[in-house]
């Protein structure tokens, strides 16, 4: 059985979760896993927790954060925070109201917690009226963290209809990005590109992210490749 922690960087690790459904749609799931300089854990995105998950991020340090990047990725928080109650559980913007189920330490914002500020810094994606997200820099790998934002599947992932909405809807490989639905939210393009315009002005080398297959080779091209829908022709070649 390979190990559930794959190091991605210095001091980062992934792990992959179950298929779930979204609107019918298979989407993998992938969450990451930081050291910070204090030896504490920040965990971004969490999946479905199995023992042994559980037990190799045990084996990294103590869980200190448990993140949810936006609305929409926050299914497991509850199990997490459940297994790690030590942990403070931050909530993404409009996350709050829709699960009030669960007791947040703080809303996450354009201003990193002090105590991750040193390693991590982050930006809030602002401008839609659906979906806001807030978008990672973990500074010693050199790597941004999208959850929804950017997508970059299989051709071959989605079967049918499902395949051919995917690439019309801008998230399948060799074209990854967030779906066309959502873009189409992002009435503020204003907002949304002087929130990108502090993305791109991290020194990224990496990106991660939860949905599809893992970029390799320059990110700061891919993530420009990502929003050619907001950045249009000034994308790089």
């Amino acid at each position: 059985m390979s190990e559930p922690l794959v190091q991605f960087g210095p001091e980062i690790w992934t792990a992959d979760g179950p298929v779930t459904s979204f609107h019918s749609f298979p989407y993998p799931t992938r969450m990451a896993v930081i050291r910070l300089s204090d030896g504490s854990l920040f965990v971004w995105s969490p999946v479905a927790l199995s023992d042994s998950l559980c037990a190799s991020v045990d084996a990294l340090g103590p869980v200190r954060h448990l993140v949810s990047p936006n609305a929409l990725h926050h299914l497991f928080l509850g199990e997490w925070k459940s297994a790690f109650p030590a942990a403070r559980v931050y909530a993404s913007p409009r996350l709050r109201r829709k699960r009030k189920d669960l007791t947040f330490d703080a809303e996450l914002d354009d201003a990193a917690e002090p105590d991750w500020a040193t390693d991590i810094d982050q930006v809030v994606m602002h401008g839609s009226f659906a979906l806001t997200e807030v978008v990672f820099f973990h500074r010693s790998s050199h790597t941004a963290l999208f959850a929804d934002l950017i997508q970059n599947f299989p051709r071959d992932w989605f079967k049918g209809w499902r395949g051919f909405l995917a690439r019309h809807g801008g998230i399948v490989a060799p074209n990854p990005g967030a779906p066309c639905d959502w873009r189409a939210s992002f009435l503020n393009r204003r907002a949304v590109r002087v929130s990108l315009e502090k993305v791109l002005a991290w020194p990224i080398e990496r990106v991660l992210i939860a949905h599809g297959d893992l970029p390799t080779g320059d990110g700061v091209a891919f993530v420009r490749r990502a929003f050619t829908w907001l950045l249009g022709h000034e994308v790089a070649a």
